[in-house]
């Protein structure tokens, strides 16, 4: 066999081996495409999966159970708790949330006026407890406190509760009250308030339905800030132009006592 014959027949071999090599690349190539494809599909499901967990899990976390009304509670969807004797001519409405800090300076400021008012029938109030900083901030205090204030309300002790509470208020960023041990400490300063059935309530969350069904009529009506005060419908707090003073709520309540 010629020297040239024998090139081409070797020209000819490494080209088939050439081509089988570019076939065999060509292949693996397609198998991983495949390979890829099945297992992008997977995760996809998976992803899909994952999607419907977390949105169970998070419509889970957001249900509060069934709607518990506290012993008392009344207007209308019974989402207000009164202190006070019901035949007072004058009538004290206050919107509050356990985290907010204006909150507490309102009561700080007129806690004493106003049970002192209360004391000789010539005021009642009623209080609307909203979640506004939960929402904004996030946590659970303004939820959890006003489910503890709920459960005091059932024993008749709400209103020592509720004082003790913003005695006690956190920093506005410090979600104290979004744990329930501190919640049930907290009870333990107001003579017979901590018992099992208290506890229980607290932590089952018992009135966390009604609580967030209060703070949704707050977010119907027409006021959207905390604190929020009427006395007998008309605003009284707030207006820094003529601040509220607790002898201007004394003159209020006399007045609308003579009326």
């Amino acid at each position: 066999m010629s020297q040239k014959n024998s090139d081409g027949k070797r020209s000819a071999r490494e080209r088939l081996q050439e081509q089988r090599q570019r076939e065999e690349s060509r292949a693996k190539r397609k198998r991983a495409l495949i390979a890829g494809a099945v297992v992008v599909g997977v995760l996809g499901i998976a992803a899909g999966v994952g999607v419907l967990v977390a949105g169970a899990g998070k419509d889970k976390k957001e249900s509060a159970g069934p709607l518990v009304h506290p012993q008392g509670a009344m207007g209308k969807d019974a989402v207000t708790i009164p202190v006070g004797k019901p035949a007072s001519k004058a009538t004290l409405s206050v919107y509050e949330d356990f985290r907010c800090p204006g909150c507490a300076q309102f009561e700080n400021a007129f806690r004493d006026t106003i049970h002192a008012l209360e004391a000789k029938g010539q005021l009642k109030t009623e209080y609307h407890l909203v979640t506004l900083i939960d929402n904004n901030l996030g946590g659970t205090g303004s939820l959890n406190a006003a489910n503890a204030a709920a459960c005091a309300q059932d024993v008749g002790k709400f209103s020592a509760y509720h004082d003790l509470l913003y005695k006690n208020q956190p920093a506005e960023t410090d979600d104290a009250f979004g744990k329930k041990a501190r919640l049930l400490e907290l009870a333990g300063q107001v003579p017979g308030l901590d018992t099992p059935a208290f506890r229980t309530c607290v932590n089952e969350g018992t009135h966390d339905s009604w609580v967030k069904k209060s703070h949704e009529a707050f977010g119907k009506s027409a006021y959207h800030a905390t604190p929020t005060v009427l006395l007998d419908g008309k605003s009284i707090y707030g207006d820094q132009a003529n601040p509220l003073t607790p002898e201007k709520l004394r003159q209020m309540v006399a007045g609308a006592a003579k009326n």
